[in-house]
């Protein structure tokens, strides 16, 4: 480039991980961002106090160092890419990069340099390791000579690692000429004391700027207080303590709940907080949306006039939600987002849905969508490969919900379910504006499909669910059968139901009196000949209905659709190929393969499915129209006999 770097594979390194991702380095600063969206770190070119290499295994790091007192290590350059860039440094930035060296000895013994907020610990003049004293959460004198650092387990740090750093113990003795003491503070104090002074770390030592008390958190769900500091926020719980880095905070969201009193600020982190095995990459909080609070800053005026004049203010007073928001992105830096311009049907600026079985609400905003509460999932727009919207229960009786699923171009899929039906064209239009696929189900056009899908008619035909209608039509049809069966009863629902309350009246013992009540119509119909059929069908329909809780083994089987055709071929493979996948999960991986099958692959179930269709239809139709004259006359006859 020719005012600048640019790097596909470089990762972030720090205790949370590295994550890998797009580094670009030019005369204005620093940018990375990690691969399929996230964090980001962006360093102005004033910011960046220096820079350093180190030899690291198979590759080579880059540290920059800022003026706050952070430091960023990126890992991934080549040989040729560390000449290429400290001449970039030198002619860009006009500072040349320090030569740190790593002490591959594995001696345990050295010395401590407190650079910033960097504790590094050296063997022979080179590096062994380097920890962040942001992560520290206290500092303890055990004895006269050790001194030990706690690092935060329930926070940020660790949640992309098995294993993570919980806490260090350096032993100082009183012979070390580093940190000089007397016969009152030895060494290990002047150490202590140093790190004390330099991190900020342990109770007591730093001030919350403001504290919010008794909020609802509902992932991890609990009550905390929140308090917000200069460099990380908490949240303490009656069973939970979490310490944040603000480093770790990605974004804001700030969004109000439709025709409810609460509203939503989630916290989205990278790398996630971790409650036991637990991964938590947003904080999704509820506030009362008419709650009204006034707060005081603790800062001091000259932290406010040098680092927050224009961020924050020294005292506020208005919507706890606004408050809080406000205060939390002046300190982090972490950016707002609201609702953009879609609203539904009730005027709001989500939609009613469930995910995975748990119900909530679906945000569609300019960037992405977002469903709340539980789980809280995220999609950006250029994570998506194409939007589906199915009709609900696959076009069955209940008509008047669909469902929306998104297909991610990494082959994962989001189904969200139950949306209303007079949803559809709200999400339709805002979907088109953003440029998204939207595929069919039927093959026909995207437009046309989804015009007809929004009919106000309920029986218009759904060109979206074609294909799964067809699949399920032959099913509603034997449904719609037995249903049929019982006009030629006029009481066959009924008396079924009154048997059954007959049954369980007499096992308590008052089941005569219907018993007689039940005998009268029956001698009522003998007496009329034309009633004698209906007679004879009511008899047969109870007893048939109390059999039929399994079906009519007469019955003709129904008719296999293409898609179970695919699956009685491929299933044993599926088995074979993954080994000990559950029942569900197989019927998984079968669905995924048919939809991406293309047509001219699903030819020859399908011409199978239209085959065993036709002799569906045939059979049904001898098996709804027996010779029924016949039969009633024979059964009458045995019935005089």
């Amino acid at each position: 480039m020719a005012d600048g770097h640019s790097f596909n594979n470089i990762s972030l390194s720090g205790r949370g991980g590295t994550n890998p991702g797009l580094l670009k380095i030019n005369s204005g600063g620093i940018q990375w961002k990690k691969q399929g969206g996230g964090k980001a770190v962006e360093v102005d070119k004033s910011d960046i106090v220096g820079f350093s290499w180190m030899k690291v295994p198979r590759t080579n790091q880059l540290g920059v160092k800022t003026k706050d007192g952070l430091y960023y290590k990126f890992i991934g350059f080549r040989d040729q890419d560390v000449a290429s860039l400290t001449s970039f440094f030198q002619s860009a930035f006009g500072k040349t990069p320090e030569e740190k060296q790593l002490s591959v000895s594995g001696r345990n013994w050295g010395e401590v340099d407190l650079n910033g907020n960097n504790l590094t610990f050296l063997v022979g003049g080179k590096q062994a390791f380097e920890v962040s004293l942001a992560d520290v959460s206290q500092t303890q004198l055990q004895g006269k000579n050790d001194v030990l650092l706690e690092f935060h387990v329930d926070d940020t740090a660790g949640a992309n690692e098995k294993d993570s750093l919980t806490e260090i113990s350096f032993h100082i003795p009183n012979s070390n000429t580093q940190f000089v003491g007397d016969e009152t503070r030895p060494p290990a104090q002047v150490l202590h004391d140093r790190i004390m002074s330099v991190a900020d770390v342990g109770a007591g030592v730093e001030e919350a700027v403001v504290t919010f008390e008794g909020i609802a958190i509902l992932t991890p769900r609990g009550r905390y207080s929140v308090e917000l500091h200069l460099s990380f926020l908490r949240l303490q719980g009656q069973a939970n303590d979490f310490k944040i880095q603000y480093s770790s905070v990605v974004r804001l969201f700030l969004l109000p709940k439709s025709n409810q009193p609460h509203t939503f600020v989630v916290i989205s982190l990278d790398p996630p907080i971790r409650k036991g095995q637990t991964m938590y990459p947003h904080i999704v909080m509820q506030f009362e949306t008419d709650s009204v609070v006034e707060s005081e800053l603790s800062i001091s005026d000259d932290l406010m006039n040098s680092k927050f004049k224009d961020k924050l203010e020294p005292s506020y007073k208005g919507l706890i939600h606004e408050v809080f928001t406000t205060v939390l992105r002046g300190l982090s830096g972490a950016k707002i987002t609201k609702p953009g311009k879609f609203r539904s049907s009730q005027d709001g600026f989500a939609v009613k849905s469930s995910l995975k079985a748990e119900d909530g609400v679906l945000y569609p905003l300019e960037k992405g969508f977002f469903f709340l509460p539980k789980p809280p999932t995220l999609i950006l727009h250029d994570e998506i490969d194409n939007v589906e919207f199915e009709r609900h229960a696959a076009g069955g009786a209940n008509m008047h919900y669909f469902d929306l699923s998104i297909r991610l171009k990494t082959d994962h899929e989001h189904l969200f379910r139950n949306i209303q039906r007079n949803e559809y064209n709200n999400l339709y239009s805002f979907i088109s504006s953003k440029g998204l696929k939207i595929t069919n189900l039927g093959g026909a056009g995207t437009t046309e499909g989804v015009a007809a899908v929004l009919q106000d008619d309920d029986d218009a035909v759904d060109p979206h669910l074609e294909r799964i209608r067809n699949q399920a039509a032959d099913e509603s049809d034997e449904e719609d059968e037995d249903f049929v069966g019982g006009e030629d009863d006029d009481g066959g629902s009924p008396t079924d139901d009154s048997g059954e309350d007959d049954s369980d009246a007499s096992d308590f013992g008052g089941g005569e009196e219907e018993k007689s009540i039940k005998k009268e119509p029956k001698k009522e119909t003998k007496s009329l000949p034309p009633k004698k059929k209906a007679v004879a069908t009511e008899e047969g329909s109870s007893k048939k209905r109390k059999v039929k809780r399994k079906k009519d083994p007469n019955a003709p089987k129904k008719a296999m659709s293409g898609f179970m055709y695919f699956s009685q071929m491929e299933r044993d493979n599926i088995k074979k190929s993954h080994t000990g996948i559950g029942f569900g999960e197989v019927a998984k991986v079968l669905g995924d393969k048919w939809r991406q099958m293309s047509a001219e692959e699903k030819e020859p179930y399908e011409a199978k499915a239209q085959a065993d269709k036709k002799r569906y239809e045939d059979q049904i139709s001898d098996y709804k129209n027996p010779p029924q004259p016949m039969l009633v006359d024979s059964e009458n006859e045995s019935d005089s006999n």
